[in-house]
């Protein structure tokens, strides 16, 4: 179960590409750079809660323990992949991609981070 979860990580992976496709392409121009940020961290939010409720009937999780574990992997491979192909794939500095961490400064992201990791843990308890 583990391993059909961590696979499905790829699905998250590129709902979020998607999602970040489309607030540059869409509304980052009228709405400005910080706010298109905040919405898209919503939708991705509402994106991600819409698609582990359906992993988490498709394949239910066995336990807490299991919830639990599947969403810190999942954590792992978000910070992993954020950080790895933004820095030596997109070329951006370590600088630029730590800036996404600074609630004081309006960014949101950690919020998607905190969903990804405890929404198997949720649905888990709401099934």
């Amino acid at each position: 179960m583990i391993l059909r979860y961590t696979l499905a990580w790829l699905i998250l992976m590129v709902t979020a590409i998607i999602n970040g496709a489309i607030r540059e392409s869409v509304y980052k121009n009228s709405l400005g750079e910080l706010h298109a940020h905040q919405l898209s961290t919503l939708t991705g939010i509402i994106l991600f809660g819409v698609i582990i409720w359906s992993l988490s009937r498709l394949w239910p999780l066995a336990s807490a323990k299991q919830a639990w574990t599947v969403g810190l992997i999942w954590l792992a491979m978000t910070i992993a992949f954020e950080f790895l192909f933004g820095h030596f794939v997109a070329g951006h500095p370590w600088s630029t991609l730590l800036q996404d961490y600074n609630i004081f400064a309006g960014r949101v992201w950690p919020l998607v981070l905190i969903w990804t990791t405890i929404a198997p843990y949720v649905f888990y308890k709401l099934r």
